[in-house]
C-alpha cells in the first residue's frame, strides 16, 4: 500500500509555500475532513450517476454498469499518481505546478491552460442538469433551453458569491452538502435493496441485460470511427469518478497538505467507487422494463419513486439539487485557484487583475469574477443546442482524460528524479500502479475516437489554438521559454545539494525510500 512517512513531524511534513518561491496569500483553514469533502464533491456519485445513466442504458444497457469497477480501479491508481505528486510539491495549480516545475515551464502552461478550459466547462455541465433535467421533474414544470439557461446562469451566479464572498463559508456549505450527500446515498441503498429482497422485485437478469442495444456485436472493440457499446458504458465511470485533484488544488489553503492532500484524493475515488458501485446495482435490480425506462429523461428518480414512493423520489431530488449546487460550487473554487496561480506567476491573460487576493474576504475575488462571467459565456454558446447536455458533459469527460494522461506520463519520464517526499510515496507498489494507470488512461482515450464527441474535440480544439496563441505572445515578449522560469523550490534544492555535498547518492536513496 501507498507509505506516508511516520518519522516526519507535521511541521516537516508542511511544505511552506515561501520553500517554492512564493509568499502566503491566503489562510490555511482546510482541515482532513474539508479536503476529503472538496474531493468528493467534485466526483459527486449523485450528480455523475443521475447525469448520466440514462445515456449508458441508450448506449450499452444495464450490462454498462459493470465498467464501473474498471474504471475505479484506473482512476484510484491515477489518484495515487496524483498524490505522490501533490506530497512533493504541494502548492496551489496541480499538474500546472508539477508540471512547469518538473518538466518545463512552457508544457507546464500547456498543461494549465487545459486543466482552465477543463473547469471552465465543466462547472457548466454540471449546473446545466440541475435545471435541465432535475428541477423540471422536481418542480412538474416543463423544461425549455430558455428556462435552462436562466437558471444555470442564476446558479453559477450563487456559486460564485459564495467562492468569492468567503472560503470558509465555502467549505461549510460543501461540507453539508457532503455529508448529505453520504448519508443518502447509503439510505438510499439500504432502502432500495430491502425493498427489492424483502418485496422480491428485485430483477437479477437486469443486472446482464442489454437492453435495447443488439447483443450481437456488444463485446466488439467498434471501428476507428466508433466505439463498440459496452465501451461507451465506461463513460458512466469516466465523468463520474473525476475531479479529485480538486484537494490539491487548494494545497496551500490545506493544514499539513503533504499528508491531507493525497489521503483526501484516494479516499474520495475508493469511497465514490464503492459507495456508486452498490447505488448502481440497487437502481438496476429495480429498473422493471430496462428498455422503457431508457426512454425517461430521469430514469433514476423514475426508479426511486416507483420503488420507495414520491416522497422519496422527491427527496432524492432535493438530495441531487444539494450534490449537483455543491460540485458545481467546489469546481468553480478549484478553477478560481488555478487562474489565481496562474496568474501569481504572470501567465495567464489579464494576470495582473486576477492575481490579487481581496484584503477583505480573503480570496480571489477578481478571478472568481472571472470564472463566473466564462462561465456564463460558454453557457449561452452551448445553451442554444438541442443535445447541449451531452456536448457540456462529453467535453468534460474528455479533458481530465487528457490532463490526467499528461500528469502520468510526467511521473513515469520524471519518477527518478522526484524531489523527496513530505507525506506520501507508493513505495514497492509504484510500477504496479503505474501501469495499471497507463493500461486505463491509453484505453480511456480511445474511447474518444468515436464519432459522436466530434462537438467536444472541436471546443478542445478551438481553446487549444487560443492558448497557443497567447502562449506565443507570452514567448515572444518574454524572450523565450526562459522567460517563463518558475520561482525556484529553494529548501528542496538546497537538500538536494546538502545530500550531495555528503556524498550521498539521491536517486539511490529515493529508490531505498520507495521499497
Amino acid at each position: 500500500m501507498p507509505q506516508y512517512s511516520p518519522h516526519e513531524s507535521p511541521d516537516q511534513a508542511t511544505a511552506s509555500v515561501e520553500e517554492f518561491g512564493y509568499k502566503q496569500a491566503m489562510k490555511r483553514g482546510t482541515g482532513r475532513f474539508a479536503s476529503f469533502a472538496v474531493a468528493f464533491a467534485f466526483v459527486s456519485i449523485a450528480t455523475g450517476i443521475f447525469t448520466t445513466y440514462g445515456s449508458v442504458l441508450n448506449s450499452s444497457g444495464p450490462a454498462g454498469i459493470w465498467t464501473w469497477p474498471i474504471v475505479i480501479v484506473g482512476q484510484l491508481a491515477v489518484a495515487f499518481i496524483f498524490g505522490s505528486l501533490a506530497a512533493r510539491i504541494p502548492v496551489t495549480g496541480y499538474s500546472y505546478q508539477w508540471t512547469s516545475r518538473l518538466a518545463n515551464p512552457v508544457l507546464g502552461w500547456i498543461i494549465g491552460w487545459i486543466s482552465f478550459t477543463f473547469l471552465a466547462i465543466v462547472v457548466v455541465a454540471v449546473d446545466y442538469t440541475i435545471a435541465s433535467t432535475v428541477l423540471p421533474a422536481l418542480l412538474n414544470y416543463q423544461g425549455t433551453a430558455l428556462n435552462a439557461w436562466a437558471i444555470t446562469g442564476v446558479v453559477i451566479l450563487a456559486q460564485a458569491f459564495l467562492v468569492g464572498l468567503s472560503t470558509k463559508w465555502t467549505e461549510r456549505v460543501n461540507n453539508f452538502a457532503v455529508s448529505a450527500e453520504l448519508a443518502g446515498m447509503i439510505a438510499l441503498v439500504l432502502l432500495l435493496l430491502g425493498v427489492g429482497f424483502v418485496a422480491k422485485e428485485a430483477n437479477f437478469a437486469n443486472l446482464f441485460s442489454t437492453g435495447a442495444v443488439p447483443a450481437e456485436g456488444y463485446l466488439s472493440f467498434g471501428t476507428f470511427t466508433s466505439a463498440g457499446p459496452w465501451m461507451l458504458g465506461f463513460l458512466l465511470g469516466a465523468f463520474t469518478i473525476v475531479g479529485f485533484e480538486s484537494a490539491a488544488n487548494l494545497a496551500e489553503e490545506t493544514k499539513d497538505p503533504a499528508r491531507v492532500v493525497p489521503r483526501a484524493m484516494w479516499q474520495a475515488v475508493l469511497a465514490s467507487g464503492v459507495l456508486g458501485f452498490l447505488f448502481l446495482v440497487a437502481v438496476t435490480l429495480l429498473a422493471g422494463d430496462p428498455v422503457e425506462l431508457a426512454k425517461s429523461a430521469t430514469p433514476i428518480a423514475d426508479v426511486i419513486t416507483r420503488s420507495l414512493g414520491p416522497v422519496v423520489g422527491t427527496a432524492l431530488l432535493v438530495l441531487v439539487v444539494i450534490a449537483i449546487f455543491a460540485c458545481g460550487m467546489v469546481i468553480l473554487m478549484s478553477g478560481v485557484r488555478l487562474v489565481w496561480a496562474m496568474s501569481r506567476d504572470e501567465r495567464f491573460p489579464g494576470w495582473q487583475a486576477w492575481r490579487k487576493v481581496s484584503p477583505r474576504t480573503g480570496t480571489p475575488l477578481n478571478a472568481t469574477v472571472l470564472m463566473c462571467v466564462i462561465g456564463e459565456l460558454i453557457l449561452a454558446i452551448f445553451s442554444t443546442r438541442t443535445d447541449a447536455l451531452f456536448g457540456l458533459f462529453a467535453a468534460a469527460t474528455l479533458l481530465p482524460a487528457i490532463i490526467y494522461a499528461s500528469t502520468v506520463a510526467l511521473y513515469v519520464v520524471k519518477r527518478r528524479s522526484l524531489p523527496p517526499s513530505r507525506g506520501f510515496d507508493l513505495g514497492r507498489w509504484e510500477i504496479p500502479v503505474v501501469a495499471v494507470a497507463v493500461v486505463w488512461l491509453v484505453f480511456e482515450l480511445l474511447l474518444f475516437r468515436d464519432a459522436s464527441f466530434a462537438d467536444p474535440w472541436t471546443y478542445v480544439l478551438i481553446m487549444l489554438v487560443i492558448g497557443a496563441a497567447y502562449l506565443v505572445y507570452l514567448l515572444v515578449t518574454r524572450g523565450g521559454a526562459r522567460g517563463l522560469a518558475m520561482p525556484e523550490m529553494r529548501s528542496i534544492d538546497a537538500e538536494l545539494d546538502a545530500d550531495a555535498a555528503a556524498g550521498h547518492d539521491v536517486s539511490q536513496d529515493r529508490d531505498v525510500n520507495r521499497r
